[in-house]
């Protein structure tokens, strides 16, 4: 299989495209809550120096092998990865890996837009004043409400998914990437004014600032660290074919290690901005900084339903979890739309309607698992958690793994050299020896920690 010089898809028309293309497939919901919450639970600034370091020696390595896959093979994971296995006179089976991080894409999309739509959901409601001086009860009950309401959640899944398909249908200039010219600048502008807002806060900005980076290795435990590493691995969206696919589109003169450092560089200031945007409020309102997920959509709206000018912050801070939410989803559905166009010949519009449909029908299971099906389980699980889990726990660290090993391993020296365009032999050396022992064992502790394997040995040997 002969790998091909230019992507037909197109090009990115600069880097800085690509920069912000990869930011938004890195920054999701979860950098949004998880990242300043955890932050906090596990030793503030200790945990944020570990994290750092997490993200150098597994994060950035992943990301510049992916992308060098991705701009080689000039084509969907799958075909990349097949082509570059032909090359470089390796097993043909390699090319299963760029289809699992296809599968990957699609079955996270699916319950990924079922989420978005909720926050879609809630912009009309704060903006309104639905929220206005609600009681924690007031705030859950509405939750609940939207949950157990099938058509209304139908409806937002919808929306979101329509909207998805639309830009992605549109290519890679006039779609991705005008998309994420729009997208990314506005979800920093708006971070930047909530963060603006929470400083007026005064002593709740300076207890957040405590809270996030006052270093307290004490609160640093094992568990801390494998959090960090996990999270430095899922936060940039490795393993699942989007950033591959995103590197297809890269120019040739652009280098990847500058990219990858700015890509990480950006993701984690969305984090740290957003955790500084959202304790305040939490601390000046007197709630748990770790209520998790309900942090979004059960707790801060009781904190923009008690505050001046709640309903526009409140309605932004949702706006802005909105374009988050889209500029992943995107990135999500394109590895799945290319290998459709390369494999089958058909239209990128046919291909998008297509996948768009599946991955909405799909998305029904996790959608109903919220009201009428939240009974049927497998696994003690319902859909939506199974789906979660089977590609959280199972298919991205395996996928991250697999792909270090083909960069570091099965790729040859000459080859990632000349993709990687690294004029430094130290960086280069560093990086090869990353992805080829420090990463793969890194990611693999990840996984059998994230699937209880680790656990049972700890218990096993105790």
């Amino acid at each position: 299989m002969n790998r091909p010089l230019k992507s037909v898809h197109g090009e990115w028309t600069s880097r800085w495209a690509f920069i912000l293309a990869a930011t938004g497939a890195a920054v999701g919901l979860g950098n949004i809550w998880k990242f300043p919450y955890i932050a906090g639970e596990y030793g503030g600034g200790a945990f944020v120096l570990v994290y750092l370091a997490c993200i150098f020696a597994i994060g950035v390595p992943i990301m510049m092998a992916e992308i060098l896959i991705g701009r080689r093979g000039r084509q969907n994971p799958f075909n990349s990865l097949a082509s570059l296995a032909e090359e470089e006179k390796a097993s043909p089976l390699w090319k299963y890996l760029g289809f699992g991080g296809v599968l990957a894409g699609f079955l996270i999309l699916s319950y990924y837009s079922v989420i978005a739509g909720q926050a879609m959901a809630y912009v009309p409601r704060i903006l309104f004043g639905v929220f206005e001086g609600v009681t924690p009860d007031g705030a859950r009950n509405l939750h609940l409400a939207l949950n157990k309401d099938p058509e209304k959640l139908l409806a937002w899944h919808t929306l979101f998914m329509m909207l998805t398909m639309l830009i992605v249908s549109r290519g890679v200039q006039r779609g991705l990437e005008k998309s994420v010219r729009f997208l990314m600048p506005a979800l920093f502008l708006i971070l930047l004014i909530l963060v603006g807002y929470a400083y007026q806060t005064g002593s709740y900005f300076h207890q957040a600032v405590d809270f996030l980076f006052h270093p307290d290795f004490s609160r640093l435990s094992t568990e801390g660290i494998l959090t960090a590493m996990g999270h430095a691995f899922f936060t940039l969206s490795l393993g699942m074919g989007a950033i591959m696919v995103y590197g297809s589109y890269l120019p040739q003169k652009a280098s990847i290690f500058r990219v990858s450092i700015t890509i990480s560089f950006m993701d984690t200031a969305v984090a740290i901005l957003a955790g500084l945007a959202i304790f305040p409020l939490v601390f000046a309102n007197e709630m748990s900084p770790g209520a998790g997920p309900s942090l979004i959509f059960e707790t801060l709206p009781i904190a923009f339903g008690h505050m001046d000018n709640g309903a526009f912050f409140g309605g932004m801070f949702f706006l802005l979890l909105v374009f988050a939410a889209l500029s992943s989803a995107i990135a999500l559905v394109e590895p799945v739309v290319t290998w459709l166009v390369e494999n089958f010949e058909i239209k990128r519009l046919n291909a998008c309607i297509w996948v768009g449909i599946l991955v909405w029908l799909l998305g029904l299971l996790s959608l109903f698992s919220f009201n009428i099906l939240k009974d049927l389980t497998w696994l003690d699980m319902t859909a939506f958690e199974l789906l979660d889990y089977l590609t959280a726990n199972i298919m991205l660290p395996l996928g991250g793994m697999l792909i270090a090993i083909f960069a570091g391993w099965i790729m040859s020296q000459r080859s990632t050299q000349e993709e990687l365009g690294i004029k430094s032999n130290l960086i280069y050396h560093e990086w090869r020896f990353l992805v080829r022992y420090v990463t793969p064992i890194a990611i693999f502790v990840v996984f059998v920690s994230l699937t209880g394997v680790l656990d049972f040995i700890f218990d096993y040997f105790h």
